[in-house]
C-alpha cells in the first residue's frame, strides 16, 4: 500500500532515512567484495585449503540468493522498519562472530548468519525508501542514490579489505561492520517510521525451505568433489539429493497460488533468456573475481594491500560504466548492449587466462577493465529485459528474480571454477596453470552466452496472470522499467 506524501516538515527525516538505508546497503555490498582481498590471509591464518575459501564466500552468497525474495515479502508483511533493524542486528552480530572465529567452520557459520541478515536488510532498505518517496520522480532520485552507494560499496571492498588486512589481519574486515551496525540501529530506532503492506502475498515457506538445501547440496558436491573425489559416495549422494530437492521445489512452486518463483514467467522467451544470461554473469563475474587477489598474491608475489589495489580496476570500471548501461539499452536495444557486454567480458577473461607470474601489471590492469566494463553493460539491461517480459504489476518480482538468479550463478561460479583449479592441481599442474584454466573456462562460457543472447534475446509479449507484488532488491534494477527499451535490435 502506497504511503501518503510526507509533509514538508518531514523532509529532514527523509534525509536521515535516505542516509540510513544507503548506509545499510553499502555495508551489505561491501561484504561482497571486501572478503576477496583477505582470502590469502584467511588461508594462512585458518590453515585451510581452497575448498575452505570457497565455502567462506559461498556460505554468504548462498543464503542471500535463497532468502532475498522472501526478505522483501517479510518486510512488506511484518513491517519494513522492524525487518530492516532485525537484519542489521543479525548482520552486525554475525560480523562480530566472524571476526572472532577460531576455525574455518565457525567463520562459515558466521558468514551464513551474515547472509540471513543481508537478505532481510537489503530488501527492507529499498522498501523503506520507496514507501517514503511516493512521488515517482523523487523515488527515482532516491533509488539512484541507493544504487550509487551499492556501487561505492563494491568498489571500496578490495581497497578496504587490503588496507585492513595488511594492518590488522583478516578479522578487521568484519569488525569494520560493528560501528556501521551500531549507527544503523541507534539512528534507525529513533528516526525510521514503520510501514507495511497489508496486501502483501503470503510467505512461500515450502519453496524457501526446499530451495536452500537444494542449491546447498549442489554447491557442496561441486566444492567438495575435487577434494573427496567425484565418484565418492558422499558426493554422488549430494548431487542426487540436489536433483530430488530441485524436482520437489519445481513441483511445489507449480502448485502454489503465490509461489516465490512463478514458473509461468519462464514461458516467455525474453524472461527465460535474460535470467539464463544473468546466471552466467553471476557465474563468471563472482567466480573469476574470487581468484583475483589470489593471483596477485600467490602467482605474482604481491602483498595483500597491493593486491587489493591491483584488483580495483574491475570494480571501478563497473561503477563508472553501470549508470550508462540502461541509456545505451534505450538507444540500441537489449540485444546489442548485452551481447556486446558479454563479448567484452568473455574476451577479457580469456585474456586474463594468458597472464603469468612475470606479466607486468601494465599488461594486466586493462584486462580487468575490459572484464568490468563488459559485465557492467549486462546487469541493468538484463534486469530491464526481464521486467519488460512481464506485466507492469510484476516488475518488482521480475527484478527480484533477476537478482536471485545472478546470486545463484555467483554461488555456482565460485564452486565450479574452484573445482577447475583443484582438478588441474590434482593432475600435477601448478596453481598458476589452474587459475589460467579457470579464467579461460569462465571466458568460454561467457562468450558462448554472448552468442546465445545475440540469437535469442528478442522481445516477447508480457505474461498476463495474477500479479504478486514484490519489490526489487537489485541495485542494477534501479532504472525504471519504462526507461529501458524492449527493442531487440
Amino acid at each position: 500500500m502506497a504511503a501518503l506524501p510526507a509533509p514538508e516538515g518531514s523532509r529532514p527525516n527523509r534525509t536521515v532515512l535516505l542516509a540510513v538505508t544507503c548506509l545499510g546497503q553499502f555495508m551489505v555490498l561491501l561484504d561482497n567484495t571486501i572478503v576477496g582481498a583477505a582470502l590469502p590471509d584467511m588461508q594462512h591464518g585458518l590453515h585451510t585449503q581452497l575448498t575452505g575459501l570457497q565455502w567462506i564466500v559461498d556460505a554468504y552468497v548462498l543464503l542471500v540468493a535463497m532468502l532475498l525474495l522472501s526478505g522483501g515479502v517479510f518486510a512488506d508483511r511484518f513491517g519494513r522498519k522492524r525487518v530492516y533493524l532485525a537484519g542489521a542486528v543479525v548482520f552486525t552480530a554475525a560480523s562480530v562472530l566472524c571476526s572472532l572465529a577460531p576455525s574455518v567452520g565457525w567463520l562459515i557459520a558466521g558468514r551464513m548468519l551474515q547472509g540471513i541478515g543481508a537478505s532481510a536488510l537489503s530488501p527492507a532498505s529499498l522498501a523503506l525508501l520507496a514507501a517514503a518517496h511516493p512521488v515517482p520522480q523523487e523515488r527515482i532520485k532516491a533509488i539512484g542514490l541507493w544504487a550509487g552507494f551499492s556501487g561505492i560499496g563494491l568498489a571500496a571492498g578490495p581497497v578496504a579489505g587490503g588496507v585492513l588486512t595488511d594492518a590488522f589481519g583478516w578479522p578487521a574486515i568484519f569488525l569494520v561492520n560493528l560501528p556501521i551496525g551500531v549507527i544503523l540501529l541507534l539512528v534507525g530506532l529513533r528516526h525510521l517510521e514503520e510501514s507495511r503492506n497489508p496486501a502483501a502475498p503470503a510467505i512461500d515457506v515450502p519453496g524457501t525451505v526446499l530451495s536452500i538445501p537444494a542449491v546447498g547440496a549442489l554447491t557442496y558436491g561441486l566444492i567438495e568433489g575435487g577434494a573427496r573425489g567425484w565418484t565418492s559416495p558422499v558426493i554422488l549422494a549430494s548431487f542426487a539429493a540436489a536433483a530430488i530437492l530441485l524436482a520437489a521445489f519445481t513441483a511445489v512452486e507449480a502448485r502454489r497460488s503465490a509461489p516465490m518463483l512463478p514458473l509461468r514467467l519462464f514461458r516467455q522467451r525474453l524472461f527465460t533468456v535474460s535470467n539464463t544470461a544473468m546466471i552466467v554473469v553471476g557465474f563468471a563475474l563472482m567466480g573469476s573475481s574470487f581468484f583475483f587477489s589470489q593471483f596477485f598474491v600467490y602467482v605474482q608475489g604481491s602483498s595483500i594491500l597491493r593486491a587489493g589495489l591491483q584488483t580495483l580496476p574491475a570494480s571501478l570500471a563497473m561503477v563508472v560504466v553501470s549508470p550508462y548501461a540502461g541509456r545505451l539499452a534505450v538507444r540500441y536495444g537489449f540485444r546489442v548492449v548485452v551481447t556486446t557486454g558479454l563479448a567484452l567480458a568473455g574476451g577479457g577473461l580469456l585474456a586474463l587466462g594468458t597472464v603469468h607470474a612475470d606479466t607486468g601489471y601494465g599488461n594486466v590492469w586493462w584486462r580487468l577493465v575490459v572484464v568490468g566494463t563488459g559485465f557492467a553493460l549486462t546487469l541493468s539491461p538484463l534486469t530491464g529485459a526481464a521486467i519488460q517480459a512481464v506485466s507492469p504489476q510484476e516488475g518488482g518480482l521480475a527484478s527480484g528474480i533477476s537478482s536471485t538468479t545472478r546470486q545463484i550463478g555467483a554461488v555456482l561460479g565460485v564452486a565450479v571454477l574452484g573445482a577447475v583449479v583443484r582438478s588441474r592441481q590434482s593432475g600435477g599442474a601448478s596453481f598458476e596453470s589452474g587459475l589460467d584454466s579457470a579464467f579461460v573456462a569462465a571466458g568460454i562460457v561467457t562468450l558462448a552466452t554472448a552468442v546465445f543472447t545475440g540469437l535469442w534475446l528478442a522481445r516477447s509479449k508480457p505474461v498476463h496472470g495474477p500479479a504478486v507484488p514484490h519489490r526489487s532488491t537489485d541495485p542494477g534494477a534501479a532504472t525504471p522499467p519504462n526507461e529501458v527499451s524492449a527493442d531487440s535490435r
